[in-house]
Formats: structure tokens, sequence, C-alpha cells
């Protein structure tokens, strides 16, 4: 576990410095001069308390190598800052100018297949290229020079989004770093041989400069697995690395203002070791965009969970989202009425101390031009922009309330989260191509709302000792430090909840011999008290079954790992049962069982169940585990329910999961109530309706 930086939180430019941040990217160098009163004006209508300043403003400050123009961003800061409108300084090296390509094209990533990726989008440069790295870090440099001492200044926006565009290369620069970073992790070219499994294929290597990434082999390309997974977790800290030597440049000049970066946390992308990033900013901020469909709200809160995990439970800043459609996607579905607010307050339940959106003003051109904004291309006569502004005056509310600082309450049960286990299902070498971690994780989560209950989200690598139940879906990579974490938490009480595709390998990509799961050097199979041989893959085969029934009416129709004994001390809570399971020679083998170990007991599920399947386990099988994730106040399936808790007091939030309306039975007064009627001892919730009530 890393040694995390001291949490620091922006000021804001009020009395007190406090309240909760509202605002947006804003790019004022997009736009006419005569433009930016108008901006601040509205801002100012709007509730709008920062802006995030010149994230892709490079070339407006330095249009050629030796020529620097910071005028137009002086002007713009000192407008903003007497408006009371707090800047959260970008370093502005996201897109670099075209200048500096045609000069460098050196600095250019390169695609697995040898393509050179060109210029002309974001993040179109290699971390690990020297040059680059000497331009950008000039930059920041300059950047602080200037604004070290400015009191409209008070956080510093470290690049934005890194790894969207750049998240892997395979430039020479690339490799000369990998093989310092594999010398750095193992040592000897003989430990690298050893963790990669490299006399499979003959791919052992004799001295670190023979070590390659892993680039395109023709149609052939089953990459080593093992290597495959440290390449990417070389990406990830080659990015990082140049993340804090831009920070580390800005901060020796300017020590006394908080940093940070935006992640991309939702269950569609995972690009880089967040956990890992999270110890490095000084506050953890996100960008997230909503799926749309029947997911919407639960998909939110689920990513929420796990960046206030990154965060360490510390409030963190939800840098960017939508109004309401983005235009990146294949359908670009709108917010409908309702959702754009409900959103964001549901970012504030899950923990965000800041709202902020992408952008203040709707582009007229480019390639986001279609991305929806604060002030839309219709202009402020907008039910777009009305929102806003009530979206505003709720914030203020809740800041004069109390909720900042506030921190939400943890959940009974932690679901693990893990990169490494994420980028593993990505492998092409596994028993199937359809494993996700990161979905299964989602299923778990809205299973547990669907009971009327809930689940933190939490990365694998911190500390969750604290709660009563851990979830592992899908932890394919499982080290034996972590295995013997669980087994220590099952010793002392815990309940461990394992499912059938984890544990099956270890963090260098080795399975563990003696059946399956090996983790552990075989500890994960004891502590569950079973042993599987084989995996029983299903799939669209002509003539073969594509589903199999469990016992309980459960059905599985991916995986299930073939249980061919079980401890003496092992209940088998469900087996595979009918004529499919027949056919595959699966009638009675145990699927779901429960283990008694230590104080505590282990579960194994192993075979996938979709989220109906899983809520019908927590709510029947596993009720002595479920019976312990919300003991004293279970709610309706169609409501979540969370709450933050601090010196400000206890916060209760209610969301309408459903699309009729939905009856809340609450006492106390509301703070906020948002498309929802009282009744007598409650409200009743509309379509997106949302009520918070202070204790």
């Amino acid at each position: 576990m890393n040694i995390r930086r001291p949490f620091r939180w922006p000021n804001l430019l009020t009395e007190t410095g406090r309240g909760i941040a509202y605002g947006g990217d804003y790019n004022p160098d997009q736009w006419p001069e005569e433009v930016w009163d108008e901006d601040i004006r509205l801002m100012t209508k709007a509730g709008v308390n920062t802006v995030a300043l010149a994230i892709f403003s490079w070339d407006r400050i330095q249009p050629a190598k030796d020529t620097w123009d910071f005028d137009w961003l002086d002007r713009i800061i000192g407008k903003l800052g007497k408006a009371g409108i707090a800047v959260d300084l970008a370093s502005a090296t996201a897109a670099a100018p075209l200048w500096l390509y045609r000069a460098h094209p050196e600095v250019l990533p390169v695609e697995a297949n040898g393509n050179v990726v060109h210029a002309g989008s974001r993040q179109s440069w290699r971390p690990t290229s020297p040059v680059f790295r000497e331009y950008a870090l000039t930059l920041c440099r300059k950047l602080a020079e200037r604004y070290k001492d400015n009191p409209y200044v008070t956080a510093w926006h470290m690049g934005n989004e890194y790894g969207w565009n750049n998240a892997v290369d395979y430039s020479d620069d690339a490799v000369r770093a990998f093989q310092r970073w594999c010398e750095a992790r193992y040592g000897t070219p003989e430990a690298v041989n050893e963790a990669w499994g490299a006399a499979f294929w003959s791919q052992e290597v004799r001295s670190f400069d023979e070590i390659d990434v892993p680039r395109h082999m023709g149609a052939d390309s089953m990459v080593n697995p093992a290597k495959q997974l440290d390449y990417t977790r070389f990406c990830s800290d080659a990015l990082k690395g140049f993340y804090m030597a831009e920070r580390d440049v800005i901060e020796e000049i300017c020590p006394d203002k908080p940093f940070t970066t935006n992640f991309m946390v939702s269950t569609d992308q995972c690009t880089l070791d967040y956990a890992d990033w999270s110890a490095e900013v000084d506050f953890v901020s996100n960008d997230h965009y909503f799926v749309p469909g029947e997911s919407h709200l639960d998909e939110l809160a689920c990513s929420d969970s796990l960046v206030s995990g990154f965060a360490g439970h510390n409030p963190w800043y939800l840098m960017e989202h939508s109004t309401s459609a983005v235009q990146w996607k294949p359908v670009n579905t709108r917010k409908r009425n309702g959702e754009m607010i409900r959103d964001a307050l549901a970012h504030v339940a899950m923990g965000a101390d800041a709202v902020n959106f992408f952008q203040w003003r709707q582009s007229r051109s480019g390639a986001e031009a279609f991305h929806s904004a604060m002030v839309p291309h219709a202009g402020p006569d907008t039910a777009v922009f009305r929102e806003v502004c009530d979206l505003g005056a709720m914030l203020k509310r809740l800041s004069d309330s109390g909720v900042q600082g506030t921190r939400p309450v943890d959940a009974p049960t932690a679901i693990l989260f893990s990169a490494d286990a994420e980028w593993a299902t990505r492998s092409r070498t596994l028993p199937s191509g359809q494993l996700s971690h990161w979905h299964d994780i989602r299923d778990w989560y809205r299973a547990f709302l669907d009971t009327g209950s809930r689940a933190d989200v939490v990365p694998l690598s911190t500390d969750w000792s604290g709660y009563g139940t851990v979830i592992l879906p899908t932890v394919l990579v499982l080290s034996d430090e972590d295995t013997a974490r669980l087994a220590s938490f099952a010793e002392d009480g815990g309940r461990v909840v394992v499912d059938y595709a984890t544990g099956i390998v270890d963090g260098n990509f080795r399975t563990g011999l003696g059946g399956y799961p090996g983790a552990g050097d075989g500890l994960l199979r004891r502590m569950l008290g079973v042993r599987g041989e084989e995996f029983n893959i299903l799939g669209p085969v002509d003539g073969e079954p594509d589903t199999v029934r469990l016992s309980n009416g459960a059905v599985s129709r991916l995986w299930q790992t073939v249980v061919t004994s079980v401890a003496a001390d092992t209940e088998i809570v469900a087996s595979y049962h009918g004529a499919d399971a027949s056919e595959w020679q699966l009638d009675g083998v145990p699927a779901v069982t429960r283990h008694p170990y230590g104080k505590g007991e282990a579960w194994y599920v192993g075979c996938d169940l979709d989220r109906a399947d899983i809520a019908h386990l927590l709510r029947f099988e596993m009720a002595r585990l479920h019976a312990c994730t919300d003991p004293t106040h279970r709610h309706d399936p169609r409501i979540l329910h969370v709450a933050r808790v601090g010196e400000g007091g206890r916060f209760d939030w209610y969301f309408n999961r459903a699309k009729e309306p939905v009856e809340v039975r609450v006492g106390n007064e509301p703070v906020v109530l948002f498309r929802g009627d009282d009744v007598p001892g409650g409200y009743i919730l509309q379509r997106n309706g949302v009520v918070l009530v202070r204790s």
C-alpha cells in the first residue's frame, strides 16, 4: 500500500473558503473576448464558483517555441476572481501545439502494429519521450512562476484524463523505459524469465536490453499474458511518472496549493491503476459520463462508490459530467427532465464535494461541438440553463446546511476491485473471452440494491478489514499476499465470497497447481473447502446446450467450475441440476458452497450468475450474509439510500430507482426535495425524484 499525500482541498473565494464547488471546464480562448463578460454574468446567475481553466490552451500560451503570451490568461483569471469564481489552473499539457509536433515528430506515440499516432487530437505524445517532457516541464515552470501568488488560483489541474489517447505506446522510447521498469521490478533477467514463464515459445532473455514491448505479431498474436500484464502496469506507471514530474516542477515553485488530475472511472473503462495513482494527488477527481438506459443511476452509484474508495473516503471532486448528451458514443442519448439534477445530487450523495461539467459554453466548432454544456447552443433561455441555475441554488443550500466535509457512511459489505483483474480479463488466452471484472462488480452492486441494501466498491489494494463481508467478482489475478489477507480476514470472523473466475492466476499470471482456484499455493482452495478440476465453458455451439440450471432455479450461461471434491465441513448450498446439467456431466456437481474458516466463513459461487440470480442468493441462500448487510435500515428496492455523516450532521439521501412514483417514509424535514411531494410521515418521489433529510 502506497503512502498517500496528505489530503488537501481547494478553497473557494468565499469568506470562509468553504462550500461545494460548482462550475466546469471553461475555454475562453475559444471565444471572442467580448463574450467573456457575458460568461461571467451568467456564471454568477447560475451560482458558479469555480472553473477549470486552460486545459487545452498550450498553443495560446506558447504560440511558438520562444514566444509566450500570458496576457489573455491574466485578464480572464482577473475577471473571474473579481466575480468570486476560483480557478483550478491546468498545466495545459493535454494537447501540445502543432509547431512542437512539426519540430519533433519523435514525440508521437506508436501503435502495436508500428503505425504512428499523428497529431490533431488530444495526447498525441508519448509519456516516455525526454524531448516532450522537456517542453512540458518548461511550460509547467512558466505557469507556476506566473501564478504562484495569484489569490484567484486555488488549485492545480495536472494534464487531463491521462491515458485517454496515449494509454499504451510501442515506441523505441517506451521499449527503453520498459526495460528499465523490468530491471527495477525484477532485478535480474532470470527473475523476468521466471515471472513470465518465458521458457514457453523460446522467449527467455539474457539481458534487459533484449526485452521488447508486446508489439503486434501477425495473425498468431497471442501475447504472453504475464508480459502483457506487466506492460500494462508499466504504461500506467509511465503516465503516472509524467504526471508526477509535472506536479513536482510546479510544487517546487508553488507548494501551498493542492494538486489533482481527473481520473476516468466508470464501469466501461479502466485505463490506469487509479488505486495506485490516488496516493499521488492531494484530492481525487473523476470524470463520469452516464450510461443510458435502465442502469443509469445504479451505474453512477457503483462508479462513484469506487471513486470514494480511491479517495480513502475523503471528499472527492467531480471534474466532469454532462448536462445532457455527449457526442462520442454510437448513440448519444440526451438526459430527460430531472436527470441532470438527479445525477449531480447523486454524485454529492456518494461523496463529491464538487460538481462540475464539461463544459461551460457549448463549442461552436471542433470535435466536441455536439457535446452538451451548461450554456447550450440555444443560449441561456433554455431548459438546460434553467436547470443549471436551479442546481446551483440547491448546491448552495447543501453548502449552507453543512454537507461539505461529511463522508459517506460505510456499508457492511465491500466488493473488491483490482485494475490487474480488469486488465487480465482482456487477455486473449483465457478459457473464455467474455470475462469482465468491472461488469461483474456492477452486477453484484446492483443485486444488493435490488434487495433494498447496499455495498461499497473498494480497491483490493487498500485496507478493507473493517468490513464484515468482502466479495471478489472475477478477480482473476490474486497474489499470494492478497490471498493471505483474505484468509486472515476470514479467520478473524469475516465473510469472504469468491466467484467462479477468481484466484485462477497469481500476480505473474501463473496458474496454481493442484486444482482450481489455485491462488496462494492452494490456500484459497483450503479456505473455500472446494477443489475444481476443469472449467465447463458455454457458448453458441451447434447442438450443445448453452445454459446450465442450478437446483435453486438460477441459470449459468458462461462458466461452471467442475468441482470434484469438497471438504467434510463444506455445505453444498446449490448444485447443477436438470437435463442440460446431465448433458454436460454436471448433474449434482456443487455450484454454490459455504465453508467455515476460523471464526468466519468462505462462500464459493462456482459459476456466472446474472444480477437477478445474485439477488436471489442474497435474499435466500446467503440470508445469513445478507442479514448483516443492513440490519437496521432495509429499504424498498426501488429506492437507492445512502448517507453522509460528519460535523455537519447526518444527511440521508433517497433516490427513486424506478419509473413509477415511490413513497419514502422519513420523519425529518427535507433539505432538498426534488421532483417529490409531501405526504404524512414521508414523501412521494416521482421519476428521477430525490429527497435529502438531515438529522
